[in-house]
């Protein structure tokens, strides 16, 4: 007798996978049928990680998005699945409780059958209230176990570990192996050990393609008791996505395997669709490189869902570095020398750091940390001499307990800089705020939603839903999307190679765009050209830089790094005044870059004359914020 086992499709995954943005909901409405004519999945991945953010960022209601995305799939019984991330839902910082506790509630209302939730540092005290949060609200509470290889993560670590979670109420069990380092071997073992100790455990194995091993490693996790597999599909499989479904299925129906047979045509339909989507837009926010699978990750264990955003981390600190390297007459160096520096230091920083699994966000944090310190190495100076607040947060113990020991130079710089350590829960250190974020809506005179899914996402994502609502994020993301198919080849087209010369065609700076009725006003701005309009209502403009340089006697605090400049990182803070007095080492700003938050430190004391940056301003390294006197 043949065994059974069935697949889902991972399409959220796929596209988070490869670059920025998924399909706006249109495009998903279109490619649902196709998917369910496929006739090969037990479940579709819909929703959760990034993907209410980045309908936001492109100003696209995600609860629309969400309703009408999972409706299709709801309707002919395909299960339908979503990530969060714990104690951090689906941002990536902590989330109150009572946020929390709403979004399990609106997630399944919208049409979300199973939540698979992680924590990314492993803690199953971080987890206990998503599984009863899911329950509660009628979805299947899946645990998912991030795979890292170290030695503290042993094939016995996480056997046990998915024993606790299953003690705290876990239906499922999850083997999410986001970077696809997990050795096909141990992968087995490992399933094996779980469904040796929970016999009717459904157990999913989830591995990406990157360095090569999820091929072999889905077929040991199946050999060894996995119910399902995920799988991705042309023209997002492998790279940094996952591994196509018509190898897998032929890999497992070879082996002896029992599954649906796929619908050909609806494939065919899938596949062209998507890359009609890529043609549209979402292929210019998709490096070429991750199109690819690299070895070279099985060093670092870096995962593919953070891999679109760190080559995009690269090409914007290439810029900066190469322009210092320049300015003090040194070679300039390539990306690909960055990336393999980053790398190596990737293998310095993460066992100093305490073994955090690589998975989002703390895998952003080590490679943060990882690049921050070869930029410092470049122009000679320090480790470690900038660690982001977010970092600091997880080293203190405020996300969990760390699985590693803490580096010694750590310990020691947070003694020096007298920072505390914490040993408690960590979801006490954030009060509940669904009440102040529903009396901001009323202020503002906006609706709560149904099932309060409006309040659910201001609350989830404050800055980004006031860009939403105010029009501002379409509006940034109508004038990028412009300035890509301007200045660059598209690369689901050209192959990615990058930018074009313009030759003597004049670029426009400032242009009117009409989408679905609604006209915008769109100012674009071009890497070296200074294209600053009279309208612009940005203090930091060369102008204003010249003008404030002439302040007779003052020292600038410059930008450590590039970004968006903020005042205060939170409602909670009060934002530095004219006025104020400063003393050296205080924080008096941040700037969110490679999606954490870095504090901008004085380095004198003295009263602030001006303030060069507008709170949400783009700011360029050593771009002057703070003048003291």
């Amino acid at each position: 007798m043949s065994k059974k086992i069935e697949l889902a499709l991972v399409y959220r995954d796929m596209w988070q996978s490869s670059g920025k943005y998924v399909p706006r909901v249109d495009q998903l409405n279109k490619v649902a049928q196709p998917i369910i004519d496929m006739g090969c999945f037990r479940r579709v991945e819909t929703n959760g990680g990034g993907f209410e953010q980045v309908n936001l960022l492109f100003g696209e209601n995600p609860n629309t998005a969400v309703r009408e995305w999972t409706q299709p799939f709801n309707d002919v019984g395909i299960q339908t699945q979503m990530l969060e991330r714990g104690l951090n839902g689906i941002r990536m910082s902590p989330v109150p409780k009572d946020v929390r506790k709403l979004m399990f509630a609106v997630k399944k209302k919208q049409g979300t059958d199973i939540s698979r939730s992680f924590d990314g540092l492993n803690n199953p005290q971080n987890l206990a209230l998503s599984f009863q949060y899911a329950k509660e609200a009628g979805m299947i509470a899946q645990a998912a176990l991030s795979i890292t290889v170290s030695p503290v993560h042993t094939v016995d670590y996480y056997i046990d570990l998915a024993n606790k979670y299953i003690d705290l109420g876990a239906e499922e069990i999850c083997i999410k192996d986001m970077a696809g380092i997990g050795r096909p071997a141990s992968i087995g073992r490992m399933v094996k050990g779980i469904r040796s100790n929970h016999p009717n455990i459904l157990i999913q194995y989830h591995g990406h393609t990157t360095p090569g091993f999820s091929v072999a490693s889905s077929l040991e996790a199946a050999r060894n008791g996995a119910n399902i597999i995920d799988c991705g599909m042309e023209p997002l499989s492998w790279g940094t996505g996952h591994a196509d479904v018509l190898a897998i299925h032929e890999m497992l129906k070879d082996d002896g395997f029992s599954l649906p047979d796929i619908n050909m045509d609806a494939y065919m339909e899938v596949r062209k669709l998507s890359q009609e989507f890529m043609d549209d837009f979402l292929g210019y926010y998709i490096n070429p490189k991750n199109r690819f699978m690299n070895s070279l990750l099985i060093g670092p264990g870096l995962p593919g869902g953070m891999m679109g955003s760190l080559m995009a981390d690269l090409e914007k600190n290439l810029s900066s570095i190469n322009k210092w390297l320049t300015k003090n007459n040194k070679p300039n160096i390539s990306q690909d020398e960055l990336l393999i520096k980053l790398f190596e230091e990737v293998k310095h920083v993460w066992p100093r750091l305490g073994y955090p699994p690589l998975v989002t966000p703390f895998s952003q944090y080590v490679k943060n940390i990882s690049l921050m310190n070869v930029l410092q190495i470049i122009k000679g100076k320090p480790r470690w001499s900038m660690i982001d607040e977010n970092t600091w947060s997880m080293i203190l113990g405020k996300s969990g307990k760390l699985p590693g020991k803490l580096g010694d130079e750590i310990l020691a710089m947070a003694k020096e800089q007298g920072r505390e350590f914490f040993e408690g829960n960590p979801q006490s250190l954030y009060a509940d705020e669904l009440e102040l974020y529903r009396s901001k809506m009323k202020e503002k005179g906006w609706d709560a939603g149904t099932d309060d899914e409006e309040l659910l996402e201001y609350a989830m994502h404050p800055a980004q839903y006031e860009n939403f609502k105010s029009g501002k994020a379409k509006t940034d993301f109508l004038a990028d999307l412009e300035k890509r198919k301007a200045g660059t080849n598209h690369p689901s087209k050209a192959g990615g190679s990058g930018p074009i010369p313009v030759g003597g065609t004049a670029l426009p700076n400032e242009m009117n765009i009409s989408v679905d009725g609604e006209k915008y006003n769109i100012i674009i701005e071009y890497p070296g050209m200074d294209v600053s309009t009279p309208n612009s209502k940005s203090k930091n403009t060369p102008n204003t830089k010249i003008a404030a340089s002439e302040i007779e006697g003052a020292h600038f605090v410059l930008a450590p790094l590039e970004g968006k400049f903020y005042l205060t990182k939170d409602s909670s803070e009060k934002p530095i005044k004219l006025g104020d007095k400063i003393n050296k080492g205080d924080t008096i700003a941040y700037i969110e870059s490679m999606k954490v938050i870095n504090a901008v430190v004085s380095d004198e004391s003295g009263t602030v004359v001006d303030i060069l940056a507008n709170h949400g301003d783009e700011i360029e390294e050593d771009d002057k914020l703070i003048a003291l006197k």
